[in-house]
């Protein structure tokens, strides 16, 4: 199980000082009115069951203690939308930010992160479309240059009997290395990208510490935030805050599924003995990030050093036999493609790492700024390459050049349009998130609350609202629901139906 929260960077051109959490708001309200063809969606987000100063090493943070940014049980009256494909579209932190449905593949994350980028660029559309409203600019990206940075979030569901220690040990060394195909691309070097030179990732600079709860000051390497949305017993949801957004789909891709094999690994208790841990983990994480020659040694723990592609490569000989072991045999497709593709970009990045420009966004990123450099005889320190970093993120269609990439075939998609637009709409079928999404879309006047572990109905006739758990991620899928749905015309009779197969 796993999905993507993404914060789109915003502006208001030609308004430098325009209220951040304003110009978000009309974002998320602007695409509320329109989510159902017309009719508003008036479900909130149900923040009773959230507990985000968890922390997953056996502690609760103080809420006195606690900057205001980690409250994110308290919306303070900012937008919030649930989506019919089962998404989450509201304010966090000053920008708009879209939350994806649970899914069950990294080909589906890829797909329902795509189609938040179409939502965003439809409400960008449909803000502007209101009477004497600024113009907003979206952004796929993850800092201003200017010493802020925004998320974009992974979450993956683990076994809760999986010592966290191991999950530090093992996924540290992984993340500080898999920048190589994950990096978005930044010119700039530092929080406030000061000094002139280009890197591989926009998130690098800004972690701070090895591990801890917070997400955006002191940014950890490994975020321990325990809020499972699913049954606490069971289940752990690790939130990883390392990777960048991605406009390219194979980056997406390889982000969600190599981080999926290694956590599947480390659950069975595969890696025990495989140490790559480096010396300073927060200092390789920012040297890595600032060598695109794919040279630097990381100091190891161990005193041998190795490369970035060094270690992935050994991750990834460790997963291949980890997926070829009788007990995993014979794995599906989807796992053998993604080892596949694995194998193909480690060996690309190894032999001409510009020959991936058209697959990993910090290379094709690259070539555009060498393509003026050596074109115009630029310096790394000109504007015009600062506006190509920024413009390379912009959402829309004929400005941003990730998606004029796009449209010339010179960046590789996974998906064609309509099967975008029907994600932008339909909810994945084979997780809690289709409950969810179809009685938005099915009972939009009757779901009161919904989150990511219950849905909450005001039902005529009754003196109080009705929560239906959903804490078991794998049920509520149209398999498991859609009989139940298409013979419940009201929510009534839903609630009844429900009400009479719990009681059996």
């Amino acid at each position: 199980m796993m999905g993507i929260e993404t914060e789109y960077g915003i502006s208001v051109p030609g308004h430098p000082n325009a209220n951040a959490m304003m110009s978000s708001s009309q974002i998320v309200n602007a695409y509320g009115q329109f989510a159902l063809q017309g009719a508003r969606v008036k479900a909130h987000w149900d923040y009773d069951v959230e507990s985000p100063l968890r922390d997953a090493r056996g502690f609760d943070m103080s809420r006195a203690d606690a900057d205001p940014s980690q409250l994110t049980d308290d919306d303070a009256g900012m937008a919030n939308v649930i989506l019919t494909n089962g998404a989450r579209l509201y304010v966090d932190h000053a920008h708009p930010e879209y939350s994806s449905p649970e899914v069950t593949k990294p080909r589906d994350a890829v797909l329902w992160d795509r189609a938040g980028t179409h939502i965003m660029l439809k409400a960008m559309e449909l803000a502007a479309a209101v009477p004497q409203a600024l113009p907003i600019l979206l952004y796929k990206n993850n800092t201003d240059n200017k010493g802020a940075s925004y998320g974009c979030h992974e979450n993956y569901l683990m076994r809760r009997a999986t010592p966290f220690a191991d999950i530090v040990r093992h996924l540290t060394p992984f993340f500080i290395t898999r920048q190589v195909f994950t990096g978005a691309g930044r010119l700039g070097v530092g929080q406030d990208g000061r000094r002139a030179a280009f890197q591989m990732s926009q998130r690098a600079d800004f972690f701070e510490v090895e591990v801890g709860l917070e997400t955006t000051l002191k940014r950890p390497i490994i975020n321990t935030r325990d809020e499972p949305h699913a049954d606490p017993e069971r289940y752990r949801r690790l939130h990883v805050i390392v990777g960048d957004a991605n406009l390219s789909d194979t980056a997406t891709y390889l982000k969600l599924g190599t981080t999926a094999i290694v956590l599947s690994m480390i659950e069975e208790g595969f890696l025990r003995g495989l140490d790559l841990w480096p010396a300073h983990p927060v200092a390789e994480m920012h040297a890595v990030s600032h060598d695109v020659s794919l040279t630097h040694a990381l100091t190891m723990s161990q005193g041998r050093g190795r490369t970035a592609l060094d270690v992935q490569r050994e991750i990834l000989d460790k997963a291949v036999d980890f997926c070829s072991r009788e007990v995993h045999a014979p794995y599906d497709d989807d796992t053998r493609h993604l080892l596949v593709e694995w194998q193909r970009v480690l060996d690309g990045l190894s032999t001409d790492p510009d020959s991936l420009a058209t697959e990993i966004d910090w290379l094709a990123k690259r070539a555009l700024m060498d393509g003026f450099v050596r074109r115009d005889g630029l310096d790394w320190d000109s504007p015009r390459l600062a506006l190509i970093d920024l413009q390379y993120a912009d959402i829309r269609p004929e400005r941003g050049l990730a998606a004029r990439l796009e449209a010339r075939g010179m960046l590789r998609r996974m998906f064609t349009d309509a099967e975008v637009a029907r994600a932008v709409t339909d909810p994945p079928v084979d997780t809690r998130a289709y409950f969810r999404g179809e009685c938005i879309r099915r009972y939009p006047d009757a779901v009161a609350a919904a989150s990511w572990d219950s849905v909450v109905f005001d039902v005529p006739g009754s003196d109080s609202l009705m929560r239906v758990p959903t804490l078991e991620p794998l049920r509520g899928t149209r398999a498991h629901v859609q009989g139940l749905l298409d013979s419940a015309p009201d929510v009534t009779t839903l609630i009844a139906r429900l009400s009479a197969s719990a009681s059996r």
